[in-house]
Order: structure tokens, then sequence, then C-alpha cells
């Protein structure tokens, strides 16, 4: 896992992002990745709710990984984990603290 402004590492596999939203200031060109997941990031109203508030991150983490269950976000957590199966795969995230992120929960389950 890293964050999409730092730049790529020949070690990184392949690269996806995982935010629901494009990253500001990152054009597509730049971003270096292979593949844009969205439909595994949280719900809005959960991103919303959470707000990257670092006490609200246990909680947080219990909601999603019960989102990450069902539906869409379950079909692409299983594309995630075809990914992993053929290599490395690093999630890309803009979140200014990767430590209490989506990607962070997201991780152990790919």
């Amino acid at each position: 896992m890293r964050r999409i402004y730092e730049d790529p590492s020949p070690d990184d596999g392949t690269r996806v992002l995982v935010d629901r939203l494009w990253p500001r200031g990152v054009s597509k060109a730049d971003a270096h990745l292979d593949e844009w997941c969205k439909e595994v990031a949280p719900s809005p109203e959960l991103r919303k709710w959470y707000d990257h508030d670092p006490d609200r991150f246990d909680e947080f983490s219990r909601r999603y990984r019960s989102e990450l269950d069902d539906g869409e976000q379950a079909d692409a957590l299983s594309h995630l984990r075809d990914l992993a199966d053929d290599g490395t795969v690093t999630l890309l995230t803009a979140t200014k603290d990767p430590d209490i992120s989506a990607a962070t929960v997201l991780a152990p389950e790919v």
C-alpha cells in the first residue's frame, strides 16, 4: 500500500487505485496505475460519516469490512484477490494518513 502521490517503485507490481474519488492534482497519465477499482471503496455514506476521524477508525473498519461482504464491493474485492494471486499488487490511496485509511482495512483482505 502506498500514497498515489509517491513515485512508483519497480517492486509495486500491479498498481490499483482503491479510492472512490479521483485524487486531486494527479493526472491520469502521471498516476502510473494499472487500474482504478473504485467499486471496492467504502460507500459514500460511510466515507462521509468517517471523515478520517482517528477516533472513528475502529468503527469505520468494522463497518467497511461488513460492506466488503456483499454486492459490488465483494465482487471488486474478489477481483483484487485474483490480481494478488497473479503477483504483487500495490493498493494506492490519496489519503493524507494511510494508516487510518480504507486501504489499510482493505490490504489484509487482499
